[in-house]
């Protein structure tokens, strides 16, 4: 009779973090999205509690539609695989500029592009971004971070609009992009089999942080142009303590520069035709 006390007693520790810890999550919550698409402009935290899928092709499956607004899937999934790779809908995405948008802990499968806000001071972490055609996540607006992502296998539209770029991450402003991996981004290609590739992409970024991001298997097509982390039109970025193997393909870059007043500084580059290129760069670790 011991033994058995003993063990549904060790048991009933093993689960009650769980049950607690999912309890405190929903506990939290403003509201449920139950069904997609869906219109969110009610402040607060919205929280996924199932699976949720749309076929529709030119759509945001979630659509922030004000301030202050918390997406949280709570690791449920947020798919658009039945539009095909021809869709042009998104996962989450703002309707106008917003401040405050937090997305996390969404699993999300299918859509052209995954995660896409603009606006300024926005959270995206803890996120899994898995087939987006073009994008895994477009994030626009000073003070914005995307965090704790992993974006796999981008690339791959049909639309005729995306068949020449493909993109793990693409920021502008002053965005800070920190613990991210991101593999496997290869474009269509135009009718000639030519696309671009990039990892991670910034635009005019001033001063934000590029850090601790692991990047692999991006792959230009044709005569298209590769690169782990752009930096385009960008001024003193910090590129630090990245992790990024290529292919050894001709023409391909680590880190690229917008100026050369942008650092990369202690990262470890693996396979690119140059490692670095147009930064002020120290103690990075260069393998060909």
């Amino acid at each position: 009779m011991t033994h058995r006390f003993l063990a549904m007693l060790g048991l009933a520790v093993l689960l009650a973090p769980h049950a607690a810890q999912a309890a405190e999550s929903y506990d939290n919550c403003t509201g449920f999205i139950d069904s997609v698409p869906a219109t969110i402009s009610t402040q607060g935290v919205w929280c996924l509690r199932k699976d949720l899928s749309t076929g529709l092709t030119d759509v945001a499956a979630i659509t922030v539609a004000n301030n202050n607004i918390t997406i949280d899937c709570n690791g449920f999934k947020l798919g658009g695989l039945q539009a095909g790779t021809g869709t042009d809908s998104h996962g989450v995405s703002t309707s106008a500029d917003r401040q405050g948008v937090t997305v996390r802990r969404c699993n999300i499968r299918g859509f052209r592009v995954g995660i896409n806000l603009t606006g300024g001071g926005h959270v995206v972490e803890d996120n899994t971004l898995n087939g987006m055609t073009f994008q895994g996540i477009n994030l626009v607006g000073d003070g914005s971070v995307a965090r704790g992502n992993t974006v796999l296998t981008t690339g791959g539209s049909t639309h005729p609009t995306y068949l020449t770029y493909a993109v793990g991450i693409a920021t502008a402003y002053d965005v800070d992009v920190i613990d991210n991996t991101v593999n496997g981004v290869v474009p269509t290609g135009d009718a000639g089999g030519n696309g671009n590739a990039s990892g991670i992409y910034t635009y005019l970024n001033q001063a934000g942080t590029v850090s601790g991001n692991r990047v692999r298997g991006v792959a230009a097509t044709g005569t298209g142009v590769e690169q782990a982390i752009r930096n385009q039109a960008s001024g003193r970025v910090t590129v630090v303590e990245n992790t990024l193997n290529g292919s050894g393909r001709a023409g391909s870059t680590g880190v690229l520069c917008g100026t050369s007043v942008g650092a990369a500084v202690r990262n470890v580059v693996s396979g690119f035709d140059t490692a670095v290129a147009n930064c002020y760069g120290e103690a990075n670790v260069e393998i060909p």
